[in-house]
């Protein structure tokens, strides 16, 4: 069945990847990103001009998730144009690296404004459609670094994405009696084909930061870095990431597996949420709460 997709933080990435494999896959993609008349104008051409060359119907919208404005009114005009979003993608986030004591408490206000709340915002624009549709999918793109290996200088990106981890959790379950399903796909760390660790943040305390890198023995960011990169196989490409995604949306209601690892630097993650997923299901049977692990099926009933 066709669906209508939202992708957040579409420009590049496993944005962009998720929302070519999606559109390749049959989906109406809408893949969002700011400034299409600006800073994104030249992915915009080039998104329409993939969709062209291809023959699938992949499209650009405005959405900046730090603006609950521009969340409204990038859902208001997917709703206007085909009555319905029937899978959200929360994928829009910003990385960082550094020293974690020289990002000010601003800068991780800042860091989490992207990484969680925005998530927040497209939710509040978008959820009040789905549950009234009594169907849906989110898809929520964590980090393997919120139950697998932490290496250092990435501290504020790590609590971000363990804070969306926690909401995505929640908000399963609070989600389920109206029938809509999520599924939380777990990248791990891949070095190459996203921009990342070229992207990434810095601190705005250079001054601390430098008192870090005197501080520190010679060449530690760098070594860490390549330590990572190290860890990941030669093979592994970032598509991967997108056809998880893709296997999840096309997959039967009531079937989609709550969470996916995509991780060939095996970081450990894969085994530690089985575990953390496992005794919080386990907690839900304890206290009464069993039906809210699987959507509901309005259809059925």
């Amino acid at each position: 069945m066709k669906q209508v997709i939202l992708v957040t933080g579409a420009s590049s990435g496993f944005g962009r990847l998720m929302a070519d494999a999606l559109a390749a896959s049959g989906h109406t993609v809408y893949a969002s990103m700011r400034g299409l008349g600006g800073r994104n104008a030249e992915r915009v051409k080039d998104v329409a001009a993939h969709a062209e060359r291809h023959r699938v119907d992949l499209r650009t919208v405005e959405l900046d998730v730090r603006s609950d404005a521009s969340a409204q009114s990038a859902i208001a005009a997917i709703i206007a144009e085909h009555g319905r979003l029937d899978v959200l993608v929360h994928n829009a986030g910003h990385m960082v690296w550094g020293p974690s004591e020289a990002f000010t408490p601003e800068d991780l206000a800042d860091l989490y404004d992207v990484n969680v709340l925005g998530a927040q915002r497209v939710n509040r624009a978008a959820l009040p459609h789905m549950r009234e549709a009594r169907r849906g999918l989110v898809i929520w793109i964590g980090s393997s670094s919120a139950a697998g290996g932490v290496p250092p200088m990435l501290g504020p990106y790590f609590a971000a994405k363990a804070g969306m981890d926690a909401l995505a959790v929640c908000y399963a379950r609070e989600l389920a009696p109206f029938g809509i399903e999520t599924s939380i796909l777990v990248p791990g760390a891949f070095t190459k084909g996203t921009n990342h660790f070229a992207h990434a943040g810095s601190p705005s305390d250079t001054a601390r930061a430098a008192e870090y890198e005197a501080g520190l023995p010679p060449g530690f960011a760098e070594n860490i870095l390549a330590a990572l990169a190290r860890t990941v196989p030669d093979d592994a490409e970032p598509d991967l990431v997108a056809e998880a995604a893709v296997a999840l949306v096309n997959a039967p209601f009531g079937k989609r597996p709550f969470r996916v690892v995509v991780d060939p630097a095996d970081d450990g993650s894969a085994v530690s949420y089985a575990v953390i997923d496992r005794v919080r299901a386990e907690f839900l049977r304890r206290v009464g709460l069993a039906d809210l692990m699987r959507p509901k099926d309005v259809d059925a009933t």
